[in-house]
């Protein structure tokens, strides 16, 4: 086995040439546009997620507030005698999250139906309709 002087730069491995020390690492510079192209990419990466999650929570809120409106149409068509004419207004808790509704009961050309408009809103934004419902009821037998 031969041993190498210590004055000689060390040879490439693969090759049998031999580099400069400078030559065989990286330089400052190229390691901070590595970091720099690094960093741009987890960003995207991080509002991607972000927007996810903000996607999966509105839908969470318009199906409950879906659920909201559909026991408010079933309370009315259940409801004897049927609601009456006009606007209706109230809160609701649905799996822990609470909602405002507004119940809009008017008339049909044939009097033996109303319609039952039902819009649930969040209570932070109540001009923001996250689900509505528009319904027929008919007027229930009399006893």
């Amino acid at each position: 086995m031969r041993l190498r002087p210590a004055a000689q730069p060390p040879r490439v491995p693969g090759s049998g040439r031999r580099c400069a020390v400078r030559a065989c690492g990286f330089t400052l510079i190229e390691i901070l546009v590595a970091l720099t192209i690094l960093a741009v990419a987890l960003a995207a990466g991080m509002r991607s997620v972000a927007q996810s999650t903000d996607a999966a929570t509105l839908l969470k809120q318009r199906t409950l507030a879906l659920w909201v409106a559909q026991n408010r149409l079933a309370l009315a068509q259940l409801a004897n005698p049927w609601p009456p004419l006009g606007v209706r207004e109230g809160v609701a808790l649905q799996a822990g999250s609470g909602f405002v509704w507004r119940e809009t009961v008017g008339g049909t050309p044939n009097p033996g139906f109303r319609k039952v408009d039902i819009a649930v809103a969040d209570p932070a934004q109540p001009d923001y309709v996250l689900a509505r419902v528009v319904g027929y009821i008919g007027q229930p037998p009399l006893p």
